[in-house]
This record gives C-alpha cells, structure tokens and sequence, in this order.
C-alpha cells in the first residue's frame, strides 16, 4: 500500500502530467526577476554591434561556420521569449503543475545566449573554449555534489565537502609527487576524503552533535591542517614533495572531432571521465539497486528502516565514508588535473557551491550535476567576458558565480523538501 507525502505528484487522469498537491511560486517569480533584468539590460540598456559565436575547432570532422548574432535585435528575441516561459510558469503553477526540468533549462540556455549577446557585443566568443573551461571547473562541483547527494539522503548533513576537497587535494599533491605516479595520488585523495568523511560520521552519527556545525569545525580545521603542512613542509620542498604530478589528455577516437561537443567532453583527463562514470553509477545505484533503496530508506524514515531489519548506524557511516571518497576525488582534481602543485586554499570555497548544487539539485544526482554545470560555467563566464574586453565591470564578474549561486538556490529550486531525517540523529528506542 502506497502513500502520498504533501509534496507527491500523482498523474492527472487528463493529461498525465505531474500534478503538486501544494504549489509554489518561487519558480515562476524567479522567472519574472531574470526576465525583468533582460528587459533593461538587453533591451533598455541595449548595445549596437554584433556578437559572432566561433563553433569551429582545429581537429572537428568539419567546421561549423560561425554565428553572428546582432546585439539589438537578439535582445528583444530573448526577452520575448522569457517572458513566454514566464507566463507559462505561472499558469502551470497556479494549476498546481510542475514545471518540467527541460523548460527551466531552455529558459537559462535562452538568457545565457542573451547576456553572452550584449555582455560580447563586438567581439567574438569562442563557445568550445568557453565551455571546456566551463566543464573544468564543474568537474569538483560535480564530485562534491554526488558526495553531497549520498550523504544527505542518507540522513547526514554534509557541510564538509570543503574540507574533504582540500585534504584530497593536500594528499593526492604530495602523494603523486613521492611517487611519481599520478595514479597513486589519486588512490591517496580518495583515502583522505574517507578519513575526513569518518569525523564527521564519528561525531554526527556516535556522539550526537550537531552536524552542521561539526562540519564548519572540520571545514576550519582541515583549511589550518593543510595551511600549516603546505607552508611548513610543502613550500620548503616544492622540488620533492609539490611538483605538481598530473594526468594526460586522453582523446577518446572520433568522438573528440564532433563539433562543439568533441573537445569539450571527450578531451579530458582520467579525472573527468571519471566523474561522468561517477554520475552513471550513483544516479542508477541510488535509485534501482537495494543498496540505494536501503540507503533512502534510512534517511527519510529511520525508525522504519530499523524496524525491518536495517542497521542504521552502519548504513549512515559507511555511506557518510563513501561520500567522503568521491568528494576526495573531486579534490584531486585541482592537483592532478587543474592546477598541479598544491596552494594553500586552493579550493576558494568550491565545497560549499558544491553543497548549493546539492541543493538545487533537490537532493537527485542529475539535477545536482546540471546545477554543478551551470554554477562553473557562471564562474569561466568572467574568465571569458575579461579575455575580450567586455565592458561589464570586472566587479561583477567576480562576483557573477556567487550570484548565479544565490539566485538559483533562493529563487530557481521552488518547493522542495530533503529527506526527511536530514540532519537528525536518530537514537534506537
């Protein structure tokens, strides 16, 4: 026998679309908000010249010629069109009906190629290039959020992903230059995520105390720890012990010469393709193995679960350990693919917008991934907009990732609920 929570979407018998008990306006109101900004930016504040998006690169099967978009024009296009999708929003929910994903998507894909339109004016955007940077900085988002994902659904709050992406770092630096092998650096990142990933199960799950904030502790510590080695061990020894070890590119055969999309997902690393088998493997283990049935059932209802037999304690600490491994993968990355040689904080807050992507993502390993993508292709924009003199202020550049971040979670996610023992010890009655 079956029951619906307040949230649930049963069909209805008319259209078979998904119909919300509750409704929210959050989704559509962010909608309004985005496309007011098109108004006066794209439209009221509009630009003259023409943006060409370049689609061809030096080893595709055959060039894509380029796109030439007219600033002016392109803007009133844009902001019809939004205004479209809003208005559909609103009507969807306030006939209690879900917007479907590919809608919200087309909206951001649609206000992108505005901003990219005005924001470029002039100039040209090389897309591959714009988007392989993107990709590169989603790629810890994406582990961070997967290990977010798994550690919330299980019932524990994961604020730590901060501090696991740097000890995977730290260690997967030092341990590839000692041996040389990147390989082993990587083996050493998953190992580091797993010991941080046991503090936080240690004292969440045995001793009671507050997740959230034994996750900033951890997140303060793990940023000292690491500080303290870099500057007295590392720095010292930057020829023996932070060289700066790194995977090759691995060009996956006739796949990387598709236009556009070739060199952006399949002229990577070891580390990136492991992140899409990473997101393969999570999104059908958690949703179609018992292991994630088991998994789920603990985080939304523990009593329950225990009561058929489940260790919930086990369950929440080995899960909480498995995502400390894949977050650790995700700190590897900035040593052994992105950067090299470890510094000191590298990770600039990444393990938190990895937990916003969990977030928005609505605790679903799709949804969190494409939150990962959007949030690192909000931060390569300003690399972008800044190689070609755009004169948006450099001020807002910098800041465009965060408010992306903000925006998406305050105004994009609508209703949403976690699991329901997120966050909440559980003591055996």
């Amino acid at each position: 026998m079956s029951t619906l929570s307040p949230t649930a979407t049963p069909a209805s018998p008319l259209t078979d679309r998904p119909v919300e008990t509750t409704r929210s306006w959050k989704l559509p109101i962010g909608y309004a908000v985005f496309t007011v900004l098109a108004l006066v930016f794209f439209v009221l504040l509009h630009r003259t010249g023409t943006t060409t998006f370049r689609l061809a690169n030096g080893g595709d099967f055959f060039a894509l010629p380029d796109v030439p978009l007219a600033a002016g024009p392109t803007g009133y296009v844009v902001v019809v069109l939004l205004a479209i999708a809003t208005v559909y929003a609103f009507v969807e929910v306030r006939a209690f009906r879900r917007v479907p994903l590919w809608v919200t998507s087309v909206f951001a894909i649609v206000f992108v190629v505005g901003f990219l339109t005005w924001a470029a004016a002039g100039a040209a955007v090389p897309l591959p290039g714009l988007l392989v940077g993107a990709l590169g900085l989603s790629v810890p988002l994406v582990f961070g959020a997967l290990g977010g994902v798994i550690s919330e659904r299980v019932g524990v709050v994961n604020i730590a992903i901060e501090g696991q992406f740097l000890a995977g770092a730290f260690t997967s630096a030092l341990i590839a230059s000692l041996t040389g092998s990147p390989w082993v650096g990587l083996v050493g990142a998953l190992v580091a995520g797993v010991l941080v990933s046991f503090i936080l199960a240690a004292f969440s799950i045995k001793y009671l105390v507050d997740q959230v904030i034994v996750g900033v502790v951890i997140n303060a510590f793990i940023s000292g720890l690491t500080g303290f080695l870099y500057s007295q061990v590392l720095s010292p020894n930057e020829t023996t012990l932070n060289v700066g070890v790194r995977f090759p590119k691995i060009e996956i055969p006739l796949l990387h010469q598709i236009p556009v999309i070739g060199p952006v997902f399949f002229e990577q690393t070891v580390v990136v393709y492991l992140a899409y088998v990473a997101v393969a493997v999570v999104t059908f283990a958690l949703f179609k193995t018992r292991w994630g049935l088991r998994l789920r059932a603990v985080g939304e209802h523990p009593q329950a679960a225990d009561t058929v037999g489940i260790n919930v304690t086990s369950t929440r600490f080995w899960n909480v350990s498995l995502a400390g491994a894949i977050a650790g993968l995700g700190g590897a990355y900035f040593t052994l693919d992105a950067v090299g040689p470890f510094t000191k904080d590298m990770t600039a807050g990444a393990g938190y917008i990895a937990l916003a992507a969990v977030i928005f993502g609505r605790w679903d390993p799709i949804r969190a991934t494409l939150a990962a993508l959007l949030f690192g292709f909000a931060s390569n924009l300003q690399n972008t907009l800044g190689a070609i003199n755009s004169p948006v202020p450099s001020e807002f550049l910098l800041m465009l990732p965060y408010v992306v971040t903000i925006f998406a979670v305050a105004g994009l996610v609508g209703q949403s609920r976690g699991p329901a023992a997120s966050g909440k010890p559980y003591i055996k009655s």
